[in-house]
């Protein structure tokens, strides 16, 4: 017998590492271990459908579409951010040729610091723009169309002349100073209606205070645009009948 065979039988005295009976002592070579826990199966997943929008991006691809036809279309709200776009569409357009705009004014409104802006940005173009009114356009939208070296609007459009409501907050003397500014570039938009129109400036003004409403026929008249547009006939009209 072994010294090591000894000690394993000596009672009382602890096996050294790697003799029988210390803790992880490999199993006798060919002798199955314990096989491990076996794992979950996977539960099945629910299917998952994705919907693809063939028109998700059509608004974009149609405004890129007009403007290689060099066609702006303003509608709605003419704040400081759509001033900003406006501008940037117009002065690209004006920089990439020398053929003239068609500026598309679609039931607009805008605040007055944003419609002198663009009123800016139209008077320095080198090509021509032409602006064609739909639906409504009112108080200080109409400098934008009065700023357009022409100007037409379709058989239902409505123009009303109305003065923008304003509302400071702030000391006395913030207050103050704010109402001249608005003041001055109120006189700005009515100089430049009167200035179209051949009007003058006081009777801009009242007219404005009291939001008179005038219809294609009656804002030609009034000198706000200079035509109606007009339905363009087909390129080969069909023959009378005999």
């Amino acid at each position: 017998m072994t010294h090591g065979a000894v000690r394993a039988h000596l009672p009382g005295i602890p096996p050294r590492p790697g003799e029988p009976g210390w803790p992880g002592t490999p199993h006798t070579p060919g002798w199955p271990a314990t096989p491990p826990p076996a794992s979950p199966e996977p539960l099945p997943t629910s299917p998952v459908r994705v919907w693809l929008d063939p028109l998700a991006d059509w608004q974009a691809s149609l405004y890129q579409r007009l403007l290689e036809k060099r066609i702006v279309l303003a509608s709605g709200l003419l704040d400081d951010e759509a001033a900003a776009r406006l501008s940037a569409q117009l002065l690209t357009l004006d920089a990439e040729g020398d053929k003239p705009i068609r500026l598309e004014l679609q039931n607009l409104r805008a605040e007055l610091p944003a419609a002198l802006t663009v009123m800016g940005i139209l008077d320095v173009l080198r090509v021509p723009v032409r602006g064609c009114v739909s639906g409504e356009i009112s108080g200080p939208a109409l400098g934008v169309l009065a700023s357009c070296a022409q100007r037409t609007g379709y058989p239902n459009a409505i123009f009303t002349l109305a003065e923008p409501r304003l509302e400071f907050g702030g000391t006395v003397t913030a207050v103050t100073a704010r109402q001249q500014q608005m003041t001055r570039m109120l006189d700005t938009l009515y100089y430049r209606l009167a200035e179209v129109t051949g009007r003058e400036v006081d009777e801009i003004r009242e007219d404005a205070r009291g939001r008179r409403s005038l219809t294609t026929g009656q804002a030609i008249g009034y000198g706000l645009i200079q035509a109606q547009e007009t339905t363009p006939g087909p390129a080969n009209p069909a023959p009378h009948p005999h």
